[in-house]
């Protein structure tokens, strides 16, 4: 585990750290972010003592870094930059094998070792391994930088803004290895960045941090959704929790009052209450609200007898979900012969109450709609830059 307790920083009269203390859980992927001078790099530079600290204490498994080797602490800690900070004038090979050559492990071991991360990062050994940085892509270099950073095989790995310069298609597919990775090898990660979406897309735990502090360290789904106050909700943004579809759950974009009726209520009367409220199906509830049933318009369709009940001709619920159940998940479960037959959901508490409705148009009014306007206010965004 990596601790860090009343952390301070200066430079000069500046202080740049105040007071931070933290700790980063063993196999933990937390994300530092803050807006531009808040500390966030500097905090991830004295984690590895590229930075001397001003006060306070670093701890890593229990010892005091400023008692350890500083050379040893940083082989136990990968170190991701931007565009990887890979050597021009040494081929692949060479830049992911420096470190291992440095404490004199045997060639074969090397080459083993080497040709594996390859494979992990996704580039071909044979194609690549000869090559200068100069003559990759800026994604290529910078997964040659996660393997030179992997190749000792050290517990932690700091990255520092890795990703920030490149295109956003080349930025996502990283994202998404770091991801894997993470789950993959189980290392400890700590990892700057400036962009909430990239924070929320691969953290365990984000510390959003402003003027050497820390403002709040939470998951990306409780700062998302419990802003620990103004400043926090306008860093994140709001509605941001719109374009994290992994957060979103059934009671975020249900109805509350979806329309219902008992199980003696008649034809004719299901028919005046369709018409009243205008939807296409009503759920049936018994005497404690439990939901036993739906009747859809297509049956009434049918004319049956005006004075048949509605526990008559309703159908049996072919899917139902709970409130915390998340809209992923939920797409995810319905069962494939009822895809494209379901357009409303009801949503059920633990007893099988009816405590609302997820309907087709929630999904698009609530979720797709913001999502495409956004995408096409991007795109003007675009036009307008080039222009």
């Amino acid at each position: 585990m990596l601790r860090l307790e009343h952390v301070q920083k200066r430079f000069k009269d500046k202080v740049v750290i105040k007071d931070l203390s933290l700790e980063v859980h063993d196999g933990e992927l937390l994300v530092l972010i803050g807006p531009s001078g808040c500390g966030k790099t500097t905090t991830l530079k004295m984690m590895n003592r590229l930075l001397p600290l001003s006060g306070g204490h670093i701890y890593v498994d229990g010892e005091d870094i400023a008692a350890l080797d500083p050379v040893k602490l940083r082989r136990n800690m990968g170190y991701v930059i931007q565009q990887g900070g890979l050597f021009p004038h040494m081929t692949v090979r060479q830049n992911i094998e420096i470190i291992e050559k440095l404490e004199k492990r045997p060639k074969d071991e090397m080459t083993e070792r080497t040709r594996s991360l390859m494979a992990m990062i996704g580039l071909d050994p044979e194609e690549y391994l000869d090559r200068y940085p100069a003559e990759l892509s800026g994604g290529q270099q910078q997964r040659v930088g996660v393997a030179r950073a992997l190749a000792t095989d050290p517990e932690y790995v700091l990255f520092d803004e890795p990703f920030s310069a490149l295109d956003p298609p080349t930025r996502m597919a990283l994202q998404d290895e770091v991801v894997s990775l993470h789950e993959k090898l189980n290392k400890t990660m700590i990892f700057v960045t400036h962009d909430m979406d990239e924070a929320i897309k691969i953290a365990d735990r984000i510390c959003l941090m402003k003027d050497g502090e820390i403002v709040q360290l939470d998951t990306s789904e409780n700062i998302l959704r419990h802003p620990a106050n103004a400043f926090v909700s306008e860093f994140v943004g709001s509605g941001r929790i719109w374009s994290a579809p992994e957060f979103i759950r059934a009671q975020d974009i249900m109805i509350d009052h979806p329309v219902k009726c008992r199980g003696d209520l008649t034809v004719e009367g299901c028919i005046i209450r369709l018409q009243e409220y205008r939807v296409s199906s009503l759920m049936v509830v018994d005497k404690a609200g439990r939901l036993i049933g739906v009747v859809d318009k297509s049956v009434l369709i049918k004319r049956p007898k005006p004075d048949a009940q509605a526990d008559a001709v309703m159908r049996p619920v072919r899917f139902s979900v709970h409130p915390e159940d998340q809209l992923i998940d939920i797409v995810k479960a319905i069962p494939p012969e009822d895809v494209g037959r379901i357009n409303d959901i009801p949503v059920v508490d633990s007893e099988n109450r009816l405590v609302g409705l997820v309907t087709n148009n929630n999904i698009v009014s609530k979720f797709i709609r913001p999502w495409l306007a956004d995408t096409e206010a991007d795109e003007e965004g675009r036009v307008t830059a080039d222009d």
